[in-house]
């Protein structure tokens, strides 16, 4: 048998969910996620083998029910299905009863599954699912086991080799006192496969105790060799430095740049001729104060932008903080019922922070305001999981979600997410919505002169990006191959550290571009600030790519599709959080800075 990563577990799911009640909220965010039992048995006690999905080794997303291959069911099975939340709906599961007869420390010599008499189509299909390296995946106690259907032996008589297939699966189950701790699968007998030839499929099961807590039975899926590589420790140090760097170059451009443009300013018993020379010097943020809090263009749209980012930061810190404190990588789905939820309760942030912008800037559309807040990111991820959806209906993966998940997931948007972005949104508007400009806008714009081309808002947007993308590069590298290529991810701790460090780069980085903008006397600083932070996703598509093609060896175009559209689908949540935390963060700046000038 070959091994499998343990780290498909990542990716089980199933077909329902429970409605969204208060009870159900903590129980999907309990640390066990695993079912309604408490995982206790008595001796002789059932215990159930679950089969779940097959799909091609190299693409994860392409996953089929298990008897979409021509496995015979076992007599008298009733082919009960287990259902479970709604964070395992994206991971394409079904689980099966498997009609396996085990129970709880009882060993199982060699017994018949069933028989399974081939004919040509049968081994037709078990050839091309062996010559696509498909695995399965089974389930027992939530605990998951992996194996290949078969495998592809050297024939001297054939230049394709000969396909075998694995008939007996030897499943052998460790426990401690009344819990089970660990599952293990390996296969044997493999049987060359022949039209008109009957195989007699057989599993046994082998009963071990083990000291291992039920508290450490995760651990042996945890990658730690990967994950706490001395690279990982020190990227995290040369971000850090990074770090230190980009606040020093903040702070310096405040506390002596500005000092001595506020002194030369603010002076005002100078000679003619010094004054004449400051004059001439005068050229920079300082010239565009009555232009520098002219409402943005599309002002409806960046603060709808802006008010997601800035719910989708929360979001993503309190996960990672959950993720810390629950071990949420231990349930199937459960980051991603973690999210879901999460999500909707925070929209109440996004409403808040958008209202109140839309509002100090004189806006008037506010319905429009409030329906594309509260609409915006959801609706463009509806857009690219409509196109993946359709594609996964097409070939009929287990990856298409059910229409009954998706009215659930409708619902929840509809019914407690939009309340609440609409209801901060009102409450922006009048807590935090009055006017507070520094400086008074004057009637006339100011017309921008032409710049060198290094200080045009488009490439201090496109630059903005790199330094940010730098401080992420590495982990964006753990991220990608825990969820392409069957890897646990659980360093949250790597990752809270990353996204503060992310935050702050982020930050620094479009003060400093704010700065030479507003020194080149182009007062548009409001979508360049957020660009120039968004464009980071632009280097994570871009890198993304790469990976693709150098990194996996995924193929055809059902998995290039979903790994392109779910690659989209977080970019686009990345970019508007980095460039909410970009504009923020220079709105901050260009208070500061214009605080205390005179604006007559």
């Amino acid at each position: 048998m070959i091994p499998l990563s343990p780290a498909i577990a990542m990716f089980s799911a199933v077909r329902s969910l429970p409605l969204l009640t208060l009870a159900s909220l903590f129980l999907l965010l309990s640390p066990t996620f695993a079912s309604d039992s408490d995982h206790k048995y008595k001796k002789e006690d059932a215990v159930t083998l679950w089969v779940n999905k097959v799909g091609p080794y190299n693409n994860p997303q392409e996953t089929y029910n298990y008897y979409s291959l021509p496995f015979c069911h076992p007599a008298g099975s009733s082919a009960a299905h287990k259902w479970g939340g709604l964070g395992e709906v994206l991971g394409g599961n079904e689980l099966i009863e498997s009609g396996f007869e085990i129970k709880f420390q009882q060993n199982v010599e060699k017994t018949v599954i069933c028989q399974l008499e081939l004919d040509e189509a049968k081994v037709k299909q078990f050839k091309d699912a062996i010559e696509n390296s498909y695995w399965f995946e089974f389930f027992m106690d939530d605990l998951p086991l992996w194996g290949f259907v078969g495998e592809l032996h050297p024939d001297k008589n054939s230049d394709n080799g000969k396909h075998v297939l694995y008939t007996h699966k030897n499943i052998n189950v460790q426990y401690n006192k009344d819990q089970i701790i660990h599952v293990n699968l390996s296969q044997e007998s493999p049987k060359p496969l022949e039209v008109g030839r009957t195989l007699d499929l057989t599993y046994s099961v082998k009963w071990t105790p083990t000291n291992v807590t039920f508290a450490r039975r995760f651990d042996v899926y945890l990658d730690y060799p990967f994950f706490e590589h001395q690279i990982h420790w020190f990227s995290i140090f040369n971000s850090f430095m990074m770090v230190i760097f980009l606040t020093g170059l903040v702070s310096m451009i405040l506390m002596r740049t500005l000092r001595n443009d506020y002194a030369k300013y603010a002076r005002e018993d100078d000679d003619l001729e010094t004054l004449e020379r400051d004059v001439s010097e005068e050229s920079g943020w300082k010239l565009v104060h009555g232009d520098v809090f002219r409402p943005p263009r599309n002002l409806v749209i960046l603060s709808a932008v802006v008010g997601t980012g800035a719910q989708l930061a929360l979001l993503v810190l309190l996960v990672i903080l959950l993720a810390i404190v629950g071990m949420l990588y231990v349930g199937r789905g459960a980051i991603v019922t973690t999210f879901i939820v999460c999500y909707a309760l925070t929209s109440f942030i996004s409403g808040y922070v958008s209202g109140g912008m839309y509002s100090r800037h004189g806006g008037k559309s506010w319905i429009k305001s409030m329906i594309l807040t509260a609409s915006l990111f959801p609706f463009m991820c509806f857009g690219i999981g409509f196109i993946l959806n359709t594609i996964a209906i097409f070939y009929g993966s287990l990856a298409a979600i059910p229409f009954g998940t998706m009215v659930v997931v409708f619902v929840i948007w509809a019914f407690i997410s939009f309340p609440l972005a609409l209801l901060g949104t009102v409450v922006g508007r009048n807590w935090s919505g009055a006017p507070n400009n520094p400086c008074r806008v004057k009637t006339i714009p100011r017309p921008i002169p032409e710049k060198k081309w290094y200080l045009t808002p488009s490439v201090v947007s496109l630059m903005g990006g790199l330094l940010p993308f730098g401080s992420i590069f590495i982990e964006m590298y753990f991220v990608f191959t825990s969820f392409w290529n069957y890897k646990v991810y659980y360093v949250y701790g790597f990752m809270l550290l990353v996204f503060l460090i992310l935050v702050i780069v982020t930050v620094c980085v479009t003060i400093v571009g704010t700065y030479f903008l507003l020194n080149a006397e182009n007062y548009h600083w409001q979508w360049t600030s957020f660009f120039s932070a968004a464009s980071t996703a632009v280097y994570v598509y871009l890198y993304s790519i790469y990976y693709y093609y150098v990194k996996t060896k995924m193929s055809g175009f059902f998995q290039t599709s979903f790994y392109f559209g779910y690659t989209m689908m977080f970019c686009l949540g990345l970019g508007i959080l980095c460039g909410a935390v970009g504009y923020l963060g220079s709105n901050l700046f260009v208070r500061r800075i214009y605080r205390n000038i005179k604006c007559d």
